[in-house]
């Protein structure tokens, strides 16, 4: 199964690049003496695509499991090399989940198959980065927007 995207150049260092749902992200990077941004860093898509799969996947898992949380959110930390071409050499993910009453084994559980089993942006990670993964329990709060 193949995926085709097209990206488009919008002028100055501006793209615009579809995606097989039809939707489409707009990408731009720091430009020197330029203020304004368009759109979101190639590299740190990479990363919220990373934190996008792996969510899915602990959501999915969690609603066929019964588990009810209040909120739940991941945040993501790359490091990136000191030479070019700069990619990320380490991550750590963070899931942090939001309940008054949080099933811990099942949260691990949901974690843990996104990890070793579900998540394909995990696993294009592995290939190129050390991997760190981290829970966090927030018994009887909510997330602050």
């Amino acid at each position: 199964m193949a995926d085709k995207i097209v990206t488009h150049w919008q002028g100055g260092l501006t793209f615009e690049s579809d995606n097989p749902s039809g939707k489409s992200v707009i990408m731009d990077t720091d430009i020197e003496g330029q203020e304004e941004r368009y759109g979101l860093s190639p590299k740190a898509m990479m990363l919220s695509s990373l934190a996008g799969c792996t969510a899915l996947d602990v959501i999915s898992t969690l609603d066929k499991m019964k588990e009810e949380i209040d909120d739940f959110k991941i945040e993501v930390l790359g490091e990136l090399t000191d030479e070019h071409p700069r990619y990320y050499h380490s991550v750590v993910v963070d899931y942090h989940f939001y309940g008054s009453d949080l099933n811990k084994n099942k949260c691990e559980r949901a974690v843990d198959l996104s990890v070793e089993k579900y998540c394909g942006v995990m696993e294009m990670f592995r290939r190129f980065a050390k991997i760190e993964t981290n829970i966090v329990y927030h018994i009887g709060t909510k997330r602050n927007i």
